[in-house]
């Protein structure tokens, strides 16, 4: 595992301690890594959705109505 050293602002580093000290984490590390793994699959999403919008975008305009959209959307989550 590659180690690396950085700095921390002080109410960083006191809310890194706080969540180890309540036994949220057994450790800063772990703690770090989970953000940092959290923040990955949340730039995974924030793609997914920016190549959605952009595949919309140049499909252009749409003759179906907004209510046959929430309807089919509505479906798809019922399926």
């Amino acid at each position: 595992m590659a180690r690396q050293s950085i700095s921390l602002t002080e109410p960083n580093d006191q809310w890194l301690k706080s969540q180890v000290d309540n036994n949220e984490y057994s450790s800063k590390s772990e703690l770090v890594n989970d953000l940092i793994r959290q923040a990955r699959k949340q730039q995974q999403q924030v793609d997914w959705l920016r190549m959605k919008l952009e595949s919309a975008e140049k499909s252009g305009f749409s003759n179906v109505s907004k209510e046959d959209i929430k309807a089919a959307a509505k479906k798809r989550l019922d399926a």
